[in-house]
């Protein structure tokens, strides 16, 4: 049988939570200092003018403060390239007659660079890139500026997503948005490690068409060149990269492999390039000697 003093412990406790003033009052408090969304940074190697950046835009601005800093023109397949031979230009760019963010005449890597050190007052909490036209699979990564933004954050300390779409034509960005948001919310809430990015492939797809989220590793596929020669009107030879895509992958564990059979990959990427497991051989060689 309770004593009448754990009773009168009982009912205050009862009474200071649910007193109706002071749910009231922690309410109010709550709504003058709300929590602090995150500050954003968008970029992308398609242009500012690119649907997938407005579309991976509009998402983020659903789950934080977004500042948008991309390429004037499309920049595709320019790596990790810095422009150190003219000067950059950077310039507001206005969608509908209302600001959507500024333009940098040069590489993603120039944005990433310019917005840190003259546009935004402080590091932002999160940069994601995209969502390009194109999936960046396998060795296509190495080649993508999408990524190299990225990565360009990761240099700089701060926690880094690149996002592309399996398609360069037809393109639905409804679900890859969906799903940057998803985990753009996932990554700021748990972090990631020290210069590492995710870089997401999304199939063009419905939603109900997609057959999952799969962890992946960067696959081996690889193009197989042929470049394209033609001739001016002064019979001068000019030339066309172009290619064929070398399937070399055959497990779900493989990013290109995956976004062909429908799957959202998600793949960590580094910064540090290195062979770890080739040093043990190269010491053998002793070059020192």
């Amino acid at each position: 049988m309770l004593k009448w003093t754990e009773l009168f412990y009982f009912f205050t406790l009862l009474y200071e939570t649910t007193d109706p003033v002071k749910i009231f009052m922690a309410d109010k408090q709550n709504k003058v200092n709300p929590q602090p969304k995150p500050h954003i940074l968008v970029c992308n190697d398609d242009g500012i003018e690119g649907e997938g950046i407005h579309a991976l835009a509009a998402a983020m601005k659903k789950i934080g403060h977004v500042t948008v800093v991309a390429p004037a023109e499309p920049h595709s397949g320019m790596s990790h390239a810095m422009t150190l031979g003219t000067p950059l230009r950077i310039k507001k760019f206005l969608k509908n007659g209302h600001f959507f963010g500024y333009t940098v005449s040069g590489t993603p890597v120039d944005c990433i660079k310019v917005a840190l050190s003259h546009i935004l007052p402080s590091k932002p909490d999160l940069i994601v890139s995209g969502i390009n036209y194109g999936s960046n699979t396998a060795i296509n990564t190495i080649y993508s500026g999408t990524v190299a933004a990225a990565l360009e954050g990761a240099v700089q300390g701060i926690n880094s997503l690149a996002f592309s779409l399996t398609t360069y034509e037809n393109a639905d960005f409804t679900y890859a948005a969906k799903f940057a948001r998803k985990l753009a919310k996932k990554v700021l809430a748990e972090g990631l490690p020290r210069d590492t990015i995710l870089s997401s492939n999304i199939p063009n797809r419905e939603e109900s068409e997609i057959a999952g989220i799969v962890i992946t590793e960067q696959g081996r596929s690889r193009w197989e060149e042929d470049t394209i020669e033609r001739h001016d009107m002064f019979g001068n030879p000019y030339y066309w990269l172009s290619g064929t895509l070398c399937l070399l992958d055959n497990t779900l564990r493989q990013d290109e492999f995956a976004v062909r059979h429908n799957y959202v990959t998600v793949t960590p990427i580094s910064c540090d390039m290195t062979n770890h497991s080739v040093i043990s051989t190269l010491e053998t060689w002793k070059l020192n000697k």
